[in-house]
């Protein structure tokens, strides 16, 4: 089968590869179908991420099952299905807690298109993927949702409902202040559209680049095109940056109790944060991968509802044949692969 693989920097070929196979009675093979970028993408093609090459790239897709073992009963043959980036077992006291990000069934940062474990599982960008606990990590596609505008479900969808979700949860109408811009930018963009789905008070979206604010304002959020030292306060704050400056300013601009979720990836280390304002409000902050299995229902239903609009975030749509162009191009925000 043909893989497309990350080779050096800037650099994707597309390579023969091994077919999967089950393995087990409780994996599935699928299909992908349509495939999106990560904002990490962008980082891994570039060559600036720690992932060295060669590695099969691709973490973000919808997929028809091909082929399901005998312990599979709740999927078939040529269903639609959302897959998580994350391997995942289902079955240990992390998993059982929503931490799937770190199941201890599997190889730590077990992931698809990049990670250590990336060998063993490949990525998206090919034409047939195991699937190995495909009972507890497959979620089926609600019916009439369009695949190419869930396909980030899988990863930068979940990541960022699980910045502003459980916060409005706790406190439903809270006022969200999100820092976007890291990467490509995509996670802070549906972060936006995900807190103005939940019904939250009002909804500012803070970023340089003006095409983002324009993206984020057809979410329904307020925009700001510059960083101030402090703005707010709001309950619930959003650091999508990586920029030390928006982290600094997503802190600072939490309201006492509130709380902060960095979605971002630092790469080293970073200046001081503002602790003793952090500790004098008693702010929560929190950082780290995505939980992305357990996010991913919620997320698929608020786009199933008609409140939320991933499309929106979608720069566009290209074939399979052209993926390898199109990524190095590099005009997206999120660029969406469709077989």
């Amino acid at each position: 089968m043909q893989q497309l693989t990350y080779t050096a920097p800037r650099t994707l070929q597309w390579r023969e590869a091994p077919e999967p196979s089950l393995g087990s009675d409780a994996a599935a093979l699928v299909r992908p179908r349509v495939v999106a970028t990560c904002d990490l993408d962008a980082l891994i093609i570039d060559g600036v991420s720690p992932f060295q090459p060669p590695f099969a790239i691709g973490h973000e897709c919808v997929a028809e099952v091909v082929e399901v073992g005998d312990g599979v009963g709740s999927f078939a043959p040529g269903q639609l299905v959302s897959v998580p980036f994350q391997i995942s077992c289902g079955a240990c006291g992390a998993c059982g807690a929503g931490r799937t990000s770190n199941c201890t069934g599997v190889q730590f940062m077990s992931t698809y298109g990049f990670g250590p474990a990336v060998e063993r599982w490949g990525g998206f960008l090919a034409d047939l993927v195991c699937v190995p606990y495909a009972e507890h990590m497959l979620v089926a596609l609600p019916d009439g949702l369009d695949p190419a505008s869930v396909a980030s479900a899988s990863d930068n969808i979940s990541d960022a409902w699980r910045s502003v979700g459980p916060a409005l949860a706790r406190e439903p109408g809270a006022a969200v202040l999100i820092v976007g811009g890291a990467s490509t930018g995509s996670i802070g963009l549906y972060a936006a559209g995900i807190a103005v789905a939940l019904g939250a008070e009002s909804v500012l979206y803070a970023d340089s680049d003006p095409g983002r604010c324009a993206t984020a304002a057809a979410l329904g959020a307020q925009t700001l095109s510059e960083l101030p030292s402090r703005l707010g306060p709001f309950a619930v704050t959003v650091d999508a940056s990586a920029d030390p400056r928006g982290l600094a300013l997503a802190l600072r601009s939490t309201a006492p109790d509130g709380s902060c979720t960095s979605t971002a990836i630092y790469f080293g280390d970073q200046p001081s944060l503002p602790l003793l304002e952090m500790y004098t409000k008693g702010i929560t902050f929190r950082t780290g991968r995505a939980n992305a299995r357990t996010a991913m229902p919620h997320v698929l239903e608020l786009a199933a509802s008609g409140a939320l609009h991933p499309e929106v975030v979608t720069t566009r749509v290209v074939g399979w044949g052209d993926a390898a162009d199109a990524l190095l191009e590099r005009d997206w925000t999120k660029l969406v692969i469709e077989r």
